[in-house]
């Protein structure tokens, strides 16, 4: 039923003995589910984490002059539109708490409660961390804050009596704590489904220490008569299992970021293969103990692709974990810089299909038992109603009342006349739209459906880098596009209403066809009958509708060059452009050699505009050239952003983009280290770096490893992988001359040794599925090109790269393809350094220098 809101937040005042007959604490059963007591059913919930209230958010929010309750109403309403049900933060003890562990009744918790109040008033749950041990700042310096993990950090509050002591006195006090918005206790708020103790601990400690200490905290929570199940950490120091069950906790909390984090730029390939399976080497401890499990932070960082969540949600309910959270949805007013974690981007606004992704993710966890086994990766793709497609990067789910998609598809509905939801972005088979926002489709009644329509987002820069409040890296722009609609029922020639306040738009409809800009419209076919304030199955009221202006100031745009082109080939110019003013021509200007001219770029749909290159310049040499956008305040020339065009006498930029077009005889470079080792993926190590050789324009990538294995502090009795492997993902580096991959019989590496005896280098090729196909080459001191021949290339492991957090999970990547290797299909190197070394090299010291990698 549509929510009461008024009624909610009523009978929240009165208290808990109201609300207890509605929903009833959960509890965890015999065989470690968390079910709920009021009728015994199965604990289910998906959404994110989110931090207004604290730390950086908080700060950020008053630097913007954000009036901060009013962006949490706005950014809860796209919680529930995204059908997220379960909210999970890591509270900031730091800024709440004072040495001694007292509860600061403080402008920070104060808005910690507005917030949990507007989450009930959407029947949104949440499972709390009341202690995160982490300092305030992040991405900036810590402040000096008054509570204890300030004084004694993280590692001493495991350890110290006063910190211990300063903890239970915050935890009893925390759950004793009385929302003043809903006149209910922490321990007694039905929406709580259950209490994580801490974030990430990182126990170091001997397992009997360990054990007090997590009683400790135990009792603590227990002494306020709260009987909600109290979850922890358990994906860290994992040799502590027994002991963290032994201490009576109710579940483990598990997290997951299988592309690692901090790479600083968009991540490149095919990475589903990272997700295929989220295992848990000491699952059997946790069945012995009956215990619960839930994902408290999970994301794909460093990845702007929207096909991967559902995955993780598949993999996250095979290995029986019951409620998951994101982490984290960037509150809109910071989306705009992405400041927060800059590892991460989520917003509905900014990152639409990402959003979609994650609504699809929620509904997986909801429709798919725990415990279900859908096979091992490329098998896994189609499971239930979810479909998942890297290449396409679209994610699906169709069901019988339901269609929701990321990206423009083709795929039928499994039945129009049931469908009850639609959400989307681009174009369906029931929805054709231009825009470049996330749209939503409910039915309200036979003929009569809700429309949703949120502004375009264009991501303008690279999201995942040094970001700050002073840079941008999306926009948002209102515009009308056109939108055509085959639902069942709706006839041709609906009416179409404006709901959301100061929205006066009123299209004219063709057929089933009407141009529309953002906002929230109700559809009626002719004769239906409707009336607004009746009761809806929704979460959200009728006439609902947020969402951030145009933020659009200038004009981009948006075109990353070939890298290389074949001589007399066919290529296109294709460029994103958005602007502030009205765009009246683009123009681009090429210059091969002596040969000049000039193009126009046609708009080919939304802000997207392209042409074909003449034949004339495609002639081997260097391709120079400049786009000139035309709009009704003058000209401007790219790359630099300069005012004017080349034409004028005063004209004076000199960058231009520039490709290389090559005879089809030149060697097809797959990796070279002078242009390609920023986007080796691997880990880090100081040791590895790149260096000049003594040839001009040539440079040499040095990978030292001192240790093939060393000891993980988080898994200390994990089995001894003696590897170090690094890939590099080829796809965006040669997409001007795939058409000439099948003519290619060899590989050419030239490469050396750096140590002084002979080192053995792993070379393989991954396809697209994940599967690897190598061989290994014995390196000397002496630089040298390698020949290998493609067809002596035979199946070996796959790492997977980048390494996945936390540490336990495995190092090789198991697939089932059973087939050839594909050339067409392989998209990255890996190098792998451990491969055919013999057992007693293995201890030693070891390193590679690689120049370039090439396919002949």
């Amino acid at each position: 039923m549509r929510k009461n809101i008024f009624l909610i937040f009523l009978i929240g005042v009165i208290g808990f003995a109201g609300f207890s007959q509605e929903k009833q604490d959960a509890y965890v059963d015999d065989e470690g589910l968390m079910r709920w007591g009021h009728n015994d059913e199965e604990v289910k919930g998906f959404g994110a984490n989110y931090s207004v209230p604290f730390a950086h958010g908080y700060r950020s929010g008053q630097k913007l002059n954000v009036a901060l309750k009013e962006a949490i109403d706005k950014d809860v309403y796209h919680f529930s539109r995204l059908g997220f049900d379960l909210y999970r933060i890591h509270v900031w003890d730091t800024e709440i708490s004072d040495e001694e562990g007292n509860l600061l009744e403080n402008e920070h918790l104060e808005l910690f409660d507005y917030l949990l109040k507007k989450l009930k008033e959407r029947d949104i749950n949440f499972v709390i961390t009341p202690i995160a041990y982490w300092g305030n700042g992040w991405p900036e310096p810590d402040e000096d804050t008054p509570g204890f993990s300030n004084k004694y950090g993280k590692a001493g509050s495991l350890i110290e009596p006063g910190a211990i002591k300063a903890q239970e006195n915050y935890l009893a006090q925390f759950l004793n704590h009385v929302n003043p918005h809903t006149g209910v206790a922490y321990k007694n708020d039905p929406n709580l489904i259950a209490f994580e103790i801490s974030n990430e601990p990182h126990h170091k400690g001997e397992p009997e220490e360990v054990q007090e200490f997590i009683e400790k905290m135990v009792s603590a929570m227990k002494s306020t008569g709260s009987e909600k199940p109290i979850f922890y950490n358990v994906s860290h120091s994992i040799h502590l299992a027994e002991s963290y069950f032994d201490a009576g906790i109710d579940g483990g909390t598990f997290q997951w970021y299988p592309t690692g984090l901090g790479f600083q730029k968009e991540l490149e390939g095919n990475l589903l293969p990272n997700v295929n399976d989220y295992h848990i080497p000491f699952n059997d401890v946790i069945e012995k103990n009956n215990a619960a499990k839930l994902v408290y932070e999970f994301d794909a960082a460093d990845v702007m692709k929207s096909y991967i969540y559902p995955a993780m949600a598949r993999s996250f309910r095979e290995a029986g974990i019951q409620i998951g959270t994101h982490f984290a949805y960037d509150p809109t007013y910071l989306a705009p810089g992405n400041t927060e974690y800059n590892t991460h981007y989520m917003n509905l606004a900014y990152t639409p299909q990402k959003a979609l992704a994650l609504m699809i993710a929620g509904e997986v966890f909801h429709q798919v038992p725990v415990n279900s086994d859908f096979g091992v990766y490329p098998e896994n793709l189609e499971f239930q109603d979810f479909q998942i497609n890297y290449e396409k990067d679209l994610a699906v789910l169709n069901s019988e009342e339901k269609f929701i998609y990321t990206n423009t598809n083709e795929i039928q509905p499994k039945s129009f006349k049931n469908l009850k939801q639609i959400a989307g972005f681009g174009d369906s088979e029931v929805v054709k739209y231009e825009g470049k926002g996330a749209y939503f489709l409910d039915k309200l009644e036979d003929g009569v459906w809700r429309l949703e329509v949120m502004p375009d987002a264009i991501l303008v820069d690279n999201p995942f880098g040094s970001n700050s409040l002073e840079k941008t890296v999306a926009v948002i722009k209102w515009d009308e596009w056109e939108m055509s609609l085959d639902l069942a029922g709706l006839d041709e020639n609906f009416s179409l209403e404006a709901l959301n306040k100061d929205n006066e738009f009123t299209p004219k409809i063709e057929a089933k066809s009407f141009k529309i800009r953002p906002g929230t419209y109700l559809l009626k076919t002719k004769g239906a009958e409707f009336d607004k304030n009746s009761d809806l199955d929704l979460r959200f009221e009728l006439e609902e509708f947020t969402a951030p202006e145009s933020t659009v100031e200038k004009t981009y745009v948006l075109h990353q060059p070939i890298n290389e082109l074949t001589e007399n080939s066919s290529a296109e110019i294709t460029a994103e452009i958005v602007s502030n003013k009205e765009i009246e021509k683009v123009e681009a200007w090429l210059q091969n050699a002596n040969t000049y001219e000039a193009i126009e770029l046609e708009n080919s749909s939304a802000y997207n505009y392209s042409a074909e290159i003449p034949e004339n310049m495609l002639k081997n040499g260097f391709l120079k050239y400049r786009i000139i956008a035309t709009t009704d305040k003058g000209k401007e020339t790219f790359p630099g952003e300069v005012s004017g065009s080349p034409e004028d006498w005063d004209f004076y930029s000199e960058e231009m983009f520039t490709t290389q077009i090559v005879k089809e005889s030149k060697p097809l470079y797959i990796f070279n280290a002078a242009e390609d080792e920023d986007y080796v993926v691997g880990e880090w190590s100081p040791e590895n770096n790149l260096v000049p050789t003594n040839n001009p324009a040539e440079a040499e990538y040095q990978v030292k490893v001192e240790k093939l294995f060393e000891e993980d502090v988080e898994n200390p009795e994990a089995e001894p992988v003696y590897d170090y492997s690094f890939r590099y993902n080829f796809n965006r580096k040669i997409a001007g001359r795939k058409a000439e991959l099948n003519s290619k019989d060899s590989l050419m590496i030239k490469a050396r040794s750096l140590t002084a005896s002979t080192d053995k280098l792993q070379i393989a090729l991954v396809m697209k599925n994940g599967a690897s196909f190598g061989t290994s080459i014995d390196l000397t001191q002496e630089t040298k090109t390698y020949k290998i021949d493609l067809s002596s290339l035979k199946p070996v492991k796959t790492v997977s790269l980048p390494r996945p957090y936390p540490s336990f999970l495995p190092y090789y990547f198991k697939h089932s393809y059973k087939g050839d290797f594909e050339l067409e299909n392989a998209e990255a190197l890996q190098f792998s350094i451990g491969p055919g070394i013999e057992n007693n090299e293995l201890e030693n010291p070891h390193g590679v220098g690689i120049i370039s990698v090439s396919l002949e």
